[in-house]
């Protein structure tokens, strides 16, 4: 059964719970149309809903913060990074600042009458403030954290949902249940009510003391330790007035230590520190925890302003789904925009992401692409050249990054620097596995177009080794002569040059990697298939067709660590390019993959694929 008051009461609205804040803009506008007199209550639902929206705030920029990993890479606590599991299970972190909202204007009532009279300003009240704080809710807080929330009964049906976030985010605060935030919101309000009842009480006390509270949790959940450790060392007695991030870790990952609020003082009069803080804490915060090097490196770009907003370190509720336009994002575009600018005058690779898969180190490195041929490949030149040096074992390249009129697919780079050590894969041959492997097995004949590109060519000969006819589209007969001659000969004529769309009309097998109109896909008759390896897709038009997604693979269940989505694609899903790098590295294979698609190893890497998990969407 389930324990009394561990859920939420709003727990199945979705995002309809924010209609909770309803009834106080309902109230707000009441007042200030009908309401002749100044109502003190209106005053206060006006604030309120001020301080509930500035509150998700400072968890916000936490955890844009900690996700900044070209900046707090080498501070970080926990490296294992945070999956779909944990990001699902707070999703609903702000619950409790709707809680505390409710509390505080059922609570404003009795206590806010006369809120509008407050002063702006009172030094007394603040004393008072900080006193409650330090010598109430502290040790109250350590208290009941200790012998209530990690007492068995306790911790089994309540507390333990919040530890099930082993590695901290800023939101991991709000993972919680619900009687949990109801005492912990007692415990908040001690500090607040004292002023106001003696008569001391201000505004800036009451905003002051509660976005510095979250402020200070969040700073202790983020994963990223910025106390340096000389303070701790010059002045030792500071690391008993304010924990750290690493602090507050090791009671996440041991739970029978550092049980305090803020001040590990109260630790140490209960004999509850964890020995191992300070020593875990110089370490991390001089860098000494370091930064794992990659195995793997996938080197992504950003190619617009709404792909920057999809970056790991913008929002969670994104980031952590396919992206997909979003009105709300509207309001961020300038600040996107401002920061893709600023990539661009800066021109640096930098790093976004991370997972591990059996054993290895997956990194995910990105950049804003700049307007000109050379400075893409200079940005391209510089990553592989810095992964080489920092020890990286395979780097695979995105879709531009392996463009064939930008570097050949890569060669650019392998022969300009044959002494490498990193191999650099474009992940193609993968590519088109995948989309070799959707064709049914009944097929007799494809209609190609992009049919002299990389993938193009493979494809086709690969498919008229099945002994299917291939119709390729190009007007170029120089150009498919060329990939003709490299057929058998006697398989030769299953190649078949078209330069119509009007070629293909009872053909039902499309492969499309050159990007068609709707007016070209009518040519298709109905029950086709579109299948596709054209970025971007293709818009699916015809109602009596189907249509393949853009290659790509879901990463093996045994995946750590991996919460973010590669732009479009769904969770645990990867590009085909980047799971090319994936089966590269897991096999340890020691060439480059990069220029033409050798036909003769398509088999070959899918077969590295099945046997590593890795499954086709």
């Amino acid at each position: 059964m389930v324990a009394p008051l561990s859920t939420w009461p709003w727990e199945y609205l979705g995002s309809l719970k924010y209609l909770i804040y309803g009834p106080l803009l309902a109230k707000l506008y009441y007042s200030r149309n009908f309401e002749m007199d100044d109502n003190s209550s209106s005053t206060w639902c006006f604030h309120l809903l001020i301080l509930c929206s500035l509150r998700p705030v400072m968890y916000q920029f936490w955890f844009t913060f900690s996700y900044m990993l070209f900046f707090t890479r080498t501070r970080l606590i926990d490296h294992r990074g945070v999956d779909f599991k944990q990001i699902d299970r707070e999703w609903n972190w702000d619950n409790f600042i709707i809680l505390q909202g409710i509390m505080a204007a059922i609570g404003g009532y009795k206590f806010f009458d006369e809120y509008s009279s407050l002063p702006t300003w009172n030094s007394t009240g603040f004393l008072i403030t900080i006193l409650l704080h330090i010598g109430i809710s502290e040790p109250l807080y350590y208290f009941l954290h200790r012998y209530l929330f990690h007492n068995d009964y306790f911790f089994s049906k309540y507390h333990s949902f919040h530890h099930k976030s082993s590695v901290t985010q800023s939101f991991t605060v709000g993972s919680g249940t619900f009687l949990e935030h109801i005492i912990l919101s007692m415990i908040i309000v001690i500090p607040v009510i004292g002023p106001l009842a003696s008569g001391f009480g201000s505004k800036s006390m009451i905003f002051g003391y509660i976005l510095m509270f979250d402020f200070v949790r969040g700073f202790g959940h983020c994963n990223v330790e910025i106390v340096p450790g000389w303070i701790f060392e010059l002045f030792p007695f500071l690391r008993y007035i304010l924990y750290t991030p690493t602090y507050h870790s090791l009671h996440h990952k041991e739970k029978d230590t550092n049980f305090c609020l803020f001040m590990p003082l109260f630790d140490a009069l209960g004999n509850t520190v964890n020995s191992k803080s300070w020593e875990l804490h110089r370490q991390t915060s001089s860098g000494l925890n370091g930064t794992k090097v990659p195995d793997f490196v996938f080197l992504a770009h950003v190619v617009d302003v709404s792909a920057a907003m999809h970056v790991p370190f913008s929002f969670r509720s994104v980031n952590s789904v396919p992206y997909r336009f979003r009105l709300v994002l509207l309001p961020i575009w300038p600040v996107a925009f401002t920061m893709m600018l600023v990539m661009w005058v800066f021109s640096k690779t930098f790093f976004v992401s991370f997972y591990n898969l059996r054993g290895k180190f997956h990194q995910t490195w990105t950049y804003f692409i700049p307007s000109a041929k050379d400075g893409i490949n200079n940005l391209i030149e510089e990553s592989i050249l810095r992964a080489d040096k920092l020890g990286v074992k395979v780097i695979s390249l995105a879709a531009l990054n392996k463009n064939e009129a930008l570097n050949g697919g890569g060669t650019l780079f392998v022969k300009k620097h044959p002494d490498l050590k990193v191999r650099v894969v474009h992940g193609n041959t993968l590519t088109a596995a995948v989309i070799l492997n959707e064709i049914k097995s009944d097929v007799t004949e494809v209609f190609l177009t992009g049919a002299t590109s990389k993938l193009g060519r493979a494809i086709a000969l690969y498919l008229c080794r099945k002994r299917i006819r291939v119709l390729m589209l190009t007007l170029s007969k120089e150009r498919f002569e060329s990939i003709q001659r490299e057929a058998d000969k006697e398989l030769q004529g299953y190649l078949v040059q078209v330069t119509k769309y009007q070629a293909a009309q009872n053909c039902k097998t499309w492969i499309v990697g050159k990007w068609i109109t709707p007016r070209e896909q009518k040519w298709a008759p109905p029950g086709t298939h579109f299948h596709q390896f054209v970025v971007p897709p293709i818009f699916a038009v015809r109602r009596n067709c189907t249509y393949s997604a853009l290659a790509a693979m879901k990463l093996p269940e045994d995946v750590e660590g991996l919460g973010t989505c590669e732009y479009t694609m769904g969770r645990g899903i990867v590009h085909a390019c980047h799971a090319g790098g994936v089966v590269h590295s897991l096999e340890g294979w020691t060439h480059h993959e990069v220029g033409a698609i050798d036909v003769d190893r398509i088999d070959l890497v899918w077969e590295a694929a099945m046997k590593h998990d890795l499954k086709p969407v």
